[in-house]
């Protein structure tokens, strides 16, 4: 198993095999606080334009996510998993622009399989990406609007690598870990962030969906195992 590590856009254009593509600030985690609270699809888009478009067309029930960290004009939601956490988004398909994350998917166009990938659904898409038992695996940390690099991505990449190469992270070495609170096993525990099957469409629109698991768990999904984080998984269609 080869697993190479990109970055930034670049990154994202050059990635090939499965490839997981990274935004812990805030894209991802947003995605993942989004499903865990009922949405039912997330279409990823590259502009504001496209995602007020598909909105209009009756595509998608509210439009997420940032122009210089906050929310564009005509927008629902900002990029904030709080925003998210407080909303009513049973059943919904949002729409997502970011300018980092959607940037990356979208860019990715060599991927064999895609992951939407953060610090929440870490294991997860470890997880997911050692099922797929793919030759080639490519972590793209998206960095600050996919230009330049940031600690929590690059880390985030970091940490993914080490649990596809049998490296799990080590609890009892972070500050304060001495508490018993902070070794506690419920303290692992998290809502279940579901997965993200993704629709990437034709150049004049680029975008990708996703979507939920069956019961009770959507199609789509990889992890089987209650109350652990799901994959966000994209999903390649051409978007009619």
């Amino acid at each position: 198993m080869d697993i190479r590590i990109e970055s930034l856009r670049e990154g994202a254009c050059r990635a090939v095999g499965a490839v997981a593509i990274i935004d812990v600030f805030r894209a991802f985690t947003t995605a993942a606080v989004a499903f865990a609270h009922g949405a039912r699809q997330i279409v990823m888009v590259a502009t504001v334009e496209e995602a007020l478009a598909l909105r209009e067309r009756g595509l998608g029930k509210a439009c997420m996510g940032e122009v210089g960290g906050r929310a564009p004009a005509g927008f629902d939601f900002g990029n904030s998993p709080f925003e998210l956490a407080q909303a009513e988004l049973a059943g919904k398909t949002i729409i997502q622009r970011t300018g980092a994350g959607t940037q990356g998917v979208v860019a990715a166009t060599q991927a064999e399989r895609l992951y939407a990938a953060s610090l929440v659904t870490a294991t997860a898409t470890a997880r997911a990406l050692l099922a797929a038992a793919a030759e080639r695996i490519t972590l793209v940390a998206m960095g600050n609007n996919a230009r330049v690099r940031t600690d929590e991505d690059e880390l985030c990449a970091l940490h993914l690598r080490n649990l596809l190469e049998g490296r799990p992270g080590d609890v009892d070495a972070l500050p304060g870990s001495s508490s018993p609170a902070a070794r506690s096993p419920t303290t692992t525990t998290r809502p279940v962030p579901t997965c993200i099957p993704a629709i990437s469409a034709s150049p004049s629109m680029s975008t990708a969906t996703t979507s939920r698991s069956a019961s009770p768990w959507r199609k789509g999904c990889r992890s089987r195992v209650p109350r652990s984080p799901d994959p966000l998984d994209v999903r390649r269609h051409m978007f009619l």
